[in-house]
């Protein structure tokens, strides 16, 4: 075939090739988590078999020593069974007891998934959780961390709001889960005593890291989306639109403590969003006061009696970390063998 063949296509031939690499990136897609799944059972029934063994016959650690070079010797072109590795095949296995669920949920998630949940949290209650948001949310190992480090789950659902009096109960409770207190801004580097506008001008630079505090569903609109009511001009500070929820949220950011002004404020704003920017088939809109600090009774007294949907939560621009946390943490010599250690272990890449 000659290069003027090749560089002319017949017609539909670009759709029909943009459908085969869509088809064959789903396949692959398939084939990576099919390929998972299999391995993390096979971890788990490698686990069990171990825990069986110990507890029936008595064999010590030091089996697991001697099972890792014989799996070694065995299967030689396959990573994954070194004693490190093993003993988490063994712990997997005493955390989950639960063969139906392992295969019916947890196994959807990488083998480095389980290696956080397993190091990062202590109960199968707060596993399970961030399991199913991990899976929901399609979470990187590394987004996983980051949300368990930030104490996402104590958060989600913890801002003062009055969604339960303005809102029907299926949307009011899908709404309060959506937002959290407090948010965790100290990836905008900004210190404590940072003024409106510079945290909104850091909010929209590093948007990407917002919408991930945020959380799943929302999608950011506008920054100083102007609205006009009468002959004068105002301006929202941040504007998205939730694409679970369907309604656009309103954030007002405040450098200060939470004033109860600023909710009818905000509920000023929600109308002229309902009346102007809002879709017949979308939800009421929702507001959210981000302040640095609020006081709770105080702010529930002020939406007691707003007519618009609103939530009132603190952010903290410096990650506070407790004292006697403040030793404990990890030094760069075990971060490093850390990961030499983790060589061993298959599963997705590290980002």
């Amino acid at each position: 075939m000659s290069k003027d063949q090749l560089t002319v296509s017949p017609v539909g031939y670009a759709d029909w090739l943009a459908e085969l690499k869509q088809r064959i990136h789903s396949a692959q897609q398939r084939a990576t988590l099919a390929v998972n799944r299999e391995l993390v059972l096979l971890y788990w029934q490698i686990g069990q078999d171990i825990l069986a063994r110990q507890a029936s016959q008595g064999w010590g650690t030091k089996v697991i020593e001697r099972l890792a070079h014989d799996l070694r010797a065995a299967f030689p072109d396959m990573k994954g069974f070194s004693p490190r590795n093993l003993k988490y095949m063994r712990a997997f296995a005493e955390a989950w007891p639960d063969g139906e669920f392992v295969q019916a949920a947890l196994a959807q998630l990488p083998w480095y998934h389980q290696l956080a949940l397993l190091d990062k949290l202590q109960s199968t209650e707060e596993r399970q959780w961030y399991a199913a948001q991990a899976l929901e949310n399609g979470w990187s190992r590394n987004v996983l961390v980051m949300q368990i480090e930030s104490g996402l789950r104590q958060r989600t659902g913890k801002a003062v709001t009055n969604f339960d009096q303005r809102l029907p109960a299926p949307q009011s409770d899908l709404a309060r889960e959506s937002l959290k207190d407090p948010y965790r801004l100290d990836f905008l580097g900004l210190g404590k005593e940072a003024q409106e506008r510079a945290i909104e001008d850091a909010l929209v630079k590093h948007v990407t890291q917002f919408l991930m505090e945020l959380g799943a569903g929302f999608a950011f609109v506008g920054r100083q989306v102007h609205v006009e009511v009468g002959d004068k001009d105002f301006y929202i500070d941040l504007l998205f639109y939730h694409l679970k929820l369907r309604c656009y949220v309103v954030v007002e950011l405040k450098a200060g403590e939470f004033q109860p002004e600023y909710a009818g404020k905000l509920n000023f704003y929600l109308s002229a969003v309902d009346s102007q920017l809002r879709h017949p088939s979308d939800n009421p809109s929702l507001g959210l006061l981000l302040c640095k600090n609020r006081d709770k009774v105080v702010a529930e007294y002020a939406l007691r009696d707003m007519n618009k949907p609103i939530g009132v939560a603190e952010y903290q621009l410096v990650q506070a970390l407790p004292k006697e946390l403040q030793t404990d943490l990890p030094r760069i010599e075990d971060i490093e063998s850390e990961l030499r250690d983790a060589e061993d272990a298959p599963g997705e890449a590290r980002a």
